[in-house]
């Protein structure tokens, strides 16, 4: 079958990805009478008819039924129909078929650029692509909708990976640590999975193929609220599913602000907009406290933790989060003394909380320094 596209699927390496093994061979195509428009609040673009214009594209030749079922898994879930086109190409007009958008559809301002798109874009797709055809069976249009928002956010994780500094532990070379999936993945919005790995031993030697299973997570972003002319802080109460299952007789934990880092958002921005979505507090400044694995034996779960620097202007426990969310949130302003001696009873004893009330601890005295009329309120 022959497929025309016009957004990001034009680029080869995302195709490669969806379409999965086969031959792909691509020809320049216009599609006469139409745009391709920047999707509102996006970064794709959808296409529309528009007189005199033409819209560019590829496309894709030759394509197997076993390609065409993985696109139209891929395409399926966000709503596009399918149908036939007619394109011009070098060697004159030619019918296509083409994944058409539903009408209605808002435009954004400026230009859809492809290369644009590839430079900040390309590898979260592929790597989000490459993730949704491990499963077995794939997932139908509605369940892949519902599953697409932690599908991305893994893949923007797994884009963030960084090379962190190697001053005394072992620095590896690209053959040292092999690993592969053994078998197809489970869970619709967290993801675990079995793999086989092998790796290289101190002395040299290797580890032979070894299987464990993980749990594939997301990076967050973990904000103590703090309020340095009163040496306030602020906690999270909320039912927790780990505690429960592991048969704790309270699974409700106070914990700072905290929230999955979203596709296409820096940890920075998710730390400002999920104290403001949870607490309803507009941060002033953010102290970067560290970054950091927060299980690496079993999971990639990788925090982003900040002191934000707001107003507490008092003690009182109030409600908050977000409804459209499930949130059920209770959020406790209290000093600083009497957090501490929360988490020295144990009565705080989540490993953020508690990491975090010891960074405030040594630079507690510096922020307070600075922040004006902290003399006032002294402890």
């Amino acid at each position: 079958m022959d497929l025309f596209v016009y957004g990001t699927l034009r680029s080869s390496a995302l195709m490669a990805a969806v379409a999965g093994p086969g031959p792909l061979e691509p020809i320049a195509a216009k599609l006469p009478d139409h745009g391709a428009f920047l999707l509102e609040n996006n970064v794709v673009p959808f296409i529309a008819p528009a007189k005199g214009q033409a819209a560019e594209g590829l496309v894709w030749q030759g394509l197997s039924a076993a390609q065409m079922a993985r696109l139209d898994a891929y395409e399926g879930a966000f709503g596009y129909g399918f149908g036939p086109v007619t394109v011009q190409t070098g060697a004159g007009p030619r019918e296509v078929q083409a994944y058409l958008p539903n009408d209605g559809l808002a435009a954004g301002q400026g230009a859809w650029s492809l290369a644009v798109w590839e430079e900040g874009h390309l590898m979260p797709a592929v790597l989000a692509a490459q993730e949704l055809f491990t499963h077995d069976p794939l997932p139908d249009a509605v369940q892949l909708r519902a599953m697409w928002p932690m599908i991305e956010a893994r893949a923007w994780a797994k884009h963030r990976a960084a090379v962190a500094p190697a001053t005394r532990r072992y620095q590896p070379r690209a053959d040292d640590f092999d690993l592969m999936p053994d078998g197809p993945p489970a869970g619709r919005f967290f993801r675990f999975q079995s793999v086989k790995f092998d790796y290289r031993h101190f002395d040299g030697g290797r580890s032979g193929p070894l299987i464990r299973e993980g749990f594939i997570g997301i990076d967050a972003a973990i904000v103590l609220p703090y309020d340095p002319v009163r040496d306030r802080v602020l906690f999270v109460e909320q039912a927790r599913i780990g505690p429960a299952l592991r048969h704790d007789p309270n699974p409700w934990m106070l914990e700072p602000v905290a929230g999955i880092v979203d596709p296409r958002e820096t940890p920075q921005e998710a730390a400002i907009r999920e104290t403001m979505e949870e607490a309803g507090l507009a941060l002033r400044a953010l102290r970067p406290a560290g970054a950091f694995y927060v299980s690496p034996g079993s999971s990639s779960d990788y925090f982003y933790t900040y002191l934000g620097l707001c107003d507490i202007p008092h003690e009182t426990t109030y409600t908050g989060g977000l409804a459209t969310e499930g949130e059920d949130l209770r959020l406790h302003p209290m000093s600083f003394g009497d957090a501490i001696a929360l988490a020295d009873s144990g009565e705080i004893s989540t490993g953020p909380a508690v990491y975090l009330l010891h960074w405030l601890m040594r630079h507690r005295a510096d922020l307070r320094a600075v922040a004006p009329g902290a003399h006032d309120h002294a402890p």
